[in-house]
């Protein structure tokens, strides 16, 4: 009896697809100091998930800054979504011209996406 049980319970793991995560930005050449709007999403099957995101921006020395929600001072990690994620970034003067990349972690279950997208404001 238990053996049908493990057997059935990893015929159910088995059933579930991966994690596919999408991002989108209207381009790589962010203006500076105004709103750059960007989406993120999580499926399995082509299905919207419940997942988590963590996002920072990775300077060309390798720091690491969170991004921040919105207007509030509250960063990105581990925030959870149902499918689909939308937020800005105003990228400050002082990014102009520095190539940097977005760095965003997806994750559901057990299950963990990195998306990297390099940008350079203007």
């Amino acid at each position: 009896m238990s053996s049908l049980l493990s057997l059935l319970l990893a015929a159910g793991v088995a059933a579930i697809g991966p994690l596919h995560a999408t991002f989108a930005a209207p381009g790589h050449t962010p203006k500076t100091n105004t709103r750059w709007n960007y989406v993120v999403r999580a499926a399995r099957d082509g299905k919207p998930v419940a997942a988590k995101l963590t996002a920072q921006i990775v300077d060309p020395i390798g720091g690491r800054h969170p991004v921040v929600f919105d207007a509030t001072k509250r960063p990105i990690t581990k925030w959870p979504f149902n499918g689909t994620f939308r937020d800005y970034i105003i990228w400050p003067s002082s990014s102009r011209g520095v190539p940097l990349t977005l760095k965003l972690v997806v994750s559901s279950g057990r299950s963990a996406t990195v998306i990297r997208y390099v940008v350079t404001p203007r």
